[in-house]
């Protein structure tokens, strides 16, 4: 597992993003001392929510509910049996009514995760594909995955917060505060672009990164590379629609759930699938745990 990796990956998300939103302030705001602590406490704030009620949000936003065992004892089976492998507590499991093949894991910890399949992958995947994609979504609940996501998409919220604030109340039009309503403008657009920017980036590295580690737990990674190549073309015929309560939980699940052409790839939280398949087809030549 890379859980080393990934807290420091988690530190340091929290120390640039920190950084973007504290000079915001200072270019919306001027040297104000309290405009800077205000844009501190939001961004705070607005992490520990994020944060504390992850394991909702994506539920909601799929309008997932919540199955016994005797509804999906495919499903129970699997996960008891790879939670019981890393030797941690079993999350929820749902199932959102969505056709568009997908699956995620949300939750602040394992004692409060919840991992969720959508009916559409449920229906084209077989149960050895099965495992594959739910041992990778059970990693990224162990690697703690979801507080970094949480505190990425929050941070970008805040960012986008201060420079609209700052266009309506005016911010900047006070010369000795040394703000500017051209700083204004700008973070307007540069704020939210590199708070993207920096979410793309982690968002593609723990997809790697569950990846390996769940074909490490299932022992097989060429399961994973079979239902991602399914999972490719299945998005693509049964895509999601670009709804903004979907956007915000996109970056949580497998595979990208929209159409090329409605999320530039560029710009995608997910990596390439052809380079993910790769990497799962390469490590089926080595011993697994390498």
């Amino acid at each position: 597992m890379h859980r080393h990796y990934n807290g420091l990956k988690t530190a340091l998300l929290f120390g640039l993003l920190g950084a973007v939103v504290l000079l915001a302030s200072f270019f919306l705001f001027g040297r104000s001392l309290t405009a800077l602590t205000i844009g501190l406490v939001i961004a705070l704030a607005v992490n520990l929510g994020s944060y504390w009620f992850s394991d909702t949000v994506g539920i909601r936003a799929m309008r997932a509910r919540p199955v016994t065992e005797a509804e999906q004892p495919e499903m129970h089976r699997i996960v008891r049996e790879l939670s019981a492998r890393a030797n941690q507590p079993m999350p929820r499991l749902y199932v959102s009514p969505t056709m568009a093949p997908n699956a995620f894991a949300t939750g602040r910890n394992p004692q409060h995760a919840a991992v969720c399949a959508t009916e559409g992958i449920l229906q084209i995947l077989d149960e050895r594909e099965l495992r594959g994609v739910l041992g990778h979504e059970l990693m990224h609940v162990y690697n703690r995955d979801m507080l970094t996501g949480s505190i990425a998409a929050a941070m970008s919220s805040v960012i986008t917060y201060l420079a609209y604030a700052a266009m309506f109340f005016g911010g900047g039009n006070d010369r000795d505060r040394g703000g500017s309503p051209i700083g204004a403008m700008l973070m307007l657009f540069l704020g939210p672009l590199a708070s993207g920017i920096v979410q793309m980036a982690i968002s593609r590295t723990r997809e790697y990164d569950a990846d390996e580690d769940g074909a490490t737990l299932t022992g097989d990674p060429l399961a994973l590379a079979s239902a991602l190549r399914k999972l490719e073309r299945g998005t693509q015929v049964r895509p999601l629609a670009p709804e903004p309560q979907l956007q915000s939980a996109s970056h949580l699940m497998i595979a990208n759930p929209f159409r090329a052409q409605d999320v530039g790839q560029l710009f995608s939280t997910h990596p390439p699938m052809a380079q993910r398949i790769a990497r799962l087809e390469a490590m089926a030549g080595r011993p697994l745990g390498r």
